[in-house]
């Protein structure tokens, strides 16, 4: 659960959650819903979230298509988080400069972002409306 936390938002640190409640809020809520699945006493759940967890790595492991994403023609928004540790900035800095006419926006948040800026959630449906 630590370094969970420590990857979705690479601000959340005891000292940095101690003076930022909001945060503290997510961080909590993330850690409770990590706790419950690790305390699912059914074995068949259990095992069934540990093939979901090992085939999400597979796939991460083996997704590449960098050399695809040039061809996207459709109106695009990348959108991150700029402390995040699982999808880094880095990388939707990459994809936004080979999709053309990317539009990239960088949001005060971690991989949750969209619940801690409170304008990037309007403005990802503002985006979408626009078609």
């Amino acid at each position: 659960t630590a370094r969970l936390l420590a990857i979705t938002d690479t601000r959340f640190t005891p000292e940095w959650l101690a003076e930022h409640p909001a945060e503290r809020a997510v961080a909590d809520t993330i850690a409770r819903r990590r706790l419950a699945a690790a305390g699912d006493t059914d074995p068949a759940r259990a095992a069934q979230r540990r093939r979901g967890e090992r085939a999400q790595m597979e796939a991460r492991r083996h997704h590449d298509v960098v050399a695809r994403i040039g061809a996207i023609a459709c109106p695009t928004m990348v959108a991150c988080g700029r402390y995040d540790g699982i999808a880094p900035p880095a990388n939707s800095e990459v994809i936004a400069a080979r999709v053309p006419g990317a539009e990239l926006r960088v949001y005060e948040g971690g991989h949750t972002f969209f619940l801690q800026d409170r304008a990037a959630l309007p403005e990802i449906l503002d985006f979408l409306a626009a078609g």
